[in-house]
Order: structure tokens, then sequence, then C-alpha cells
């Protein structure tokens, strides 16, 4: 059993959509990393990614699954649940997101300021 994940593992004030690069949509590149641990079912992954709608949660997951990045597995025990697990190929991408993460977290200053800047219509330099 792999531990719980943290509800704010993700920062609710980090704007996302400031990320330079991104694999497949939003949200890929958080459930990739919700995922490092080991294999997680979708109401685990509701927790750290609560402003993420259940409809494009399943999105994501499905895109991620086609792409090759996770499997979807069904468990039909005493009670029938799904699991979603990084393939070989998903694994790949955690220490490029993990270098990714970290320059974020070096220009983010920069990153805010810039899309400020953009949004009042005044360049920075």
């Amino acid at each position: 059993m792999t531990k719980p994940l943290d509800p704010d593992m993700f920062d609710p004030l980090c704007p996302s959509e400031l990320m330079p690069v991104r694999v497949g949509d939003k949200w890929a590149g958080m459930i990739i990393q919700c995922l490092e641990d080991g294999p997680r079912r979708f109401s685990e992954l509701r927790v750290p990614l609560r402003n993420i709608t259940p409809k494009v949660l399943t999105q994501s997951l499905r895109a991620l699954e086609r792409g090759g990045y996770v499997t979807r597995t069904v468990h039909a025990e005493a009670f029938r649940h799904v699991a979603y697990e990084l393939t070989s190929l998903g694994r790949s991408l955690l220490d490029l997101l993990g270098e990714i993460h970290t320059w974020a977290e070096a220009h983010m200053d920069e990153l805010i300021d810039a899309r400020e800047a953009a949004e009042r219509g005044t360049a920075t330099g």
C-alpha cells in the first residue's frame, strides 16, 4: 500500500498555466507526479488535484493512457475498482518534470510579472 497523497502537494496559488513546457494538457504533469510512488485510484488523485473537475481528470487520464504514459487496471475483487499507474515511458518523464519544476520555482516572480504585464498590455524587459 502506498502512502496517501499529500492534499497540499500542489500550491493552490501556483499558476500552473505559466509552466513553459507541458506534457499533454494542463494537468498531465501534476497527474504524473501523483503517480510517482505507485498506482492510485481516481479518488486518491482527486485529493491533491481538488481544483480539477472529475470530467477533466478523466479526460486527462485517458489522454495519458492513449499516449502510453499511464496504464489503467480494473481490479475485480470483492469490490470493483480502477487503478492508474505510470508506464516506463511515463516514469521517464519524472526527472524532466522535476527539472522544469525547479526552473519554474526559480523564475516564478518573473513569470508572474510577465503574465501581469501582458494582462495590463505593457511590456516587461
